[in-house]
């Protein structure tokens, strides 16, 4: 679809952000947030829920015995779909809130603490863009099957280990399986929903379930670590696995490698994948390992020094390359930079108010693992409640004015809890009530129409790659910015500076259509 016959589409989104939040370490962990919501095509008009009419499909007044079958089959394919995709979040951010107790068990210092934290979101962020291009390559079902018998088997693991080592290894292993899935259900979501208008209605709805999986994992990480152990919060990833790999090939579409017989002669890049994967990854390490270590030490420089000389090859590579992991053309639209821009930062605000506050909560105010989640669920009440009016006000006003919308709210939730937030002294009910309204109103209207502006316009057989991106943009944001605004003070600081920054891209992005 051109851009002018996108433009002349309503845009349909209804379900807040992709964001998430993972992981804390001592007071201040730069956490990673992530995965994936987006749209490989134009905007188009509708709101809803999942599983209902949001993933609808077929044309209006349809009613024959073959249409009903089809969509009852894509609802059913979006469900599922929908569960895997917000249990990738949940899993991010399941570690969380019982952080403080693992390292308690294993008796982990600051550096051990971080790397935890962030070792899921490294690898699915390093991986993404290769995981897009295996979905493209092979088809998406087929992808998906792969990355779930990878999460899961790690999944199952990860609750065993003895140790401190084991247990990042496990963690290391789900992000490769999350890494897999991510831009592979995007793929296949394409397939359940080929009409545009029924793919833009349950992408509205697709693109919430990411904050949704990440404040879930906020939320019950915190009950069940009261109630049971830390432990236990692995119980969720390993379920949803395999109920998901028994029931794919009954509800999902076996879907061919998109662009039909010239995609699946398309090369993996493999040399493209590899620098892109071990530069994102040791790039970001070094940048989170700045909590722990001065910028000028080598646990930091070493890693994001040899991390940007890897993705600097990265880029020379791809010019030089017949068929790309990613396409240059891909990133040079202005809509799509700002999209994807708005989506990492949403995600480094959202992840960061999580990680700190959750660490306050325990270390300043004494709180126990289930009296702070309990604080987060007005949060998400708030959230569920913007979601639903975003595909409207999208429609009304275009994405880029509803982006600059919620970006703008955002920051004034972020400012407020910078302001009142790490007070111990002062109550819950003014001093960080209004903030933690405020950000996930804001935030739910940001996610929501960035992912217009980022994947308008995106063919189907670069699905997967929009997923990727998409997803590697959500990621490296709470990994990447997050960790670098902790270097400039305390949390209070890292709050305000980010406030400062969504008004920032709040200016750049109003004007947009």
């Amino acid at each position: 679809m051109s851009s002018t016959t996108a433009r002349e589409s309503t845009a349909g989104a209804d379900g807040g952000c992709r964001t998430a939040g993972s992981g804390t370490a001592g007071s201040r962990i730069a956490g990673s947030g992530t995965a994936g919501s987006g749209t490989a095509g134009s905007r188009t008009a509708g709101s809803g829920t999942a599983g209902s009419r949001t993933a609808g499909s077929g044309t209006a007044g349809s009613s024959t015995p073959g249409h009903h079958a089809r969509e009852l089959r894509a609802r059913g394919g979006f469900a599922l779909l929908a569960v895997v995709q917000m249990t990738l979040i949940f899993t991010l951010a399941s570690l969380a809130v019982p952080l403080p107790r693992i390292g308690t068990e294993f008796r982990l210092d600051r550096a051990q603490l971080i790397l935890l934290s962030a070792a899921y979101g490294l690898t699915f962020a390093g991986l993404l863009l290769f995981g897009g291009r295996l979905a493209d390559r092979f088809g998406g079902r087929r992808t998906l099957t792969a990355g779930l018998l990878v999460f899961g088997a790690a999944s199952a693991l990860a609750p065993l280990t003895p140790g401190y080592e084991a247990l990042l290894g496990a963690r290391f292993g789900q992000g490769v399986g999350a890494a897999l899935v991510a831009p592979a259900a995007m793929a296949v979501l394409r397939s359940l929903f080929p009409e545009p208008a029924a793919y833009g209605r349950a992408m509205a709805t697709w693109g919430g379930l990411s904050v949704l999986g990440a404040t879930a994992g906020n939320l019950l990480s915190g009950v069940i670590a009261a109630a049971a152990s830390w432990r236990g919060t692995f119980a969720v990833p390993v379920a949803v696995a395999v109920a998901a790999l028994l029931l794919a090939p009954r509800v999902l579409p076996g879907t061919a490698p998109r662009g039909g017989p010239a995609a699946a002669g398309r090369s993996l890049d493999l040399p493209g994948a590899l620098l892109a994967t071990a530069g994102i990854t040791l790039a970001s390490l070094g940048l989170v390992l700045t909590d722990a270590h001065a910028w000028g030490s080598a646990p930091v420089l070493v890693p994001l020094l040899a991390g940007l000389v890897l993705l600097a090859a990265f880029g020379a590579v791809e010019r030089r390359t017949a068929d790309p992991l990613l396409p240059p053309d891909f990133l040079r639209d202005r809509r799509r930079g700002l999209g994807l821009a708005a989506i990492g930062l949403t995600a480094t605000g959202m992840a960061g108010v999580f990680i700190l506050l959750s660490l306050s909560f325990q270390q300043q105010r004494g709180w126990d693992e289930l009296r702070a989640s309990a604080a987060f669920v007005p949060f998400a009440a708030v959230l569920l409640s913007s979601g639903r009016l975003a595909g409207p006000l999208i429609r009304r006003y275009g994405p880029g004015r509803v982006t600059a919308t919620g970006l703008g709210t955002a920051a004034a939730g972020l400012g407020l809890l910078a302001a009142t937030g790490f007070d111990a002294s002062v109550p819950y009910a003014y001093g960080l009530l209004p903030g933690l309204l405020l950000l996930p109103a804001g935030g739910a209207l940001s996610f929501s129409a960035a992912a217009v502006l980022t994947t308008e316009g995106v063919p189907a057989h670069r699905a997967g790659l929009a997923g990727g991106v998409l997803n590697t943009a959500m990621e490296l944001g709470p990994t990447v910015v997050f960790a670098a605004l902790l270097t400039l003070g305390g949390d209070a600081v890292s709050l305000a500076a980010a406030a400062a920054l969504f008004t920032a891209l709040a200016v750049l992005t109003i004007r947009v259509k």
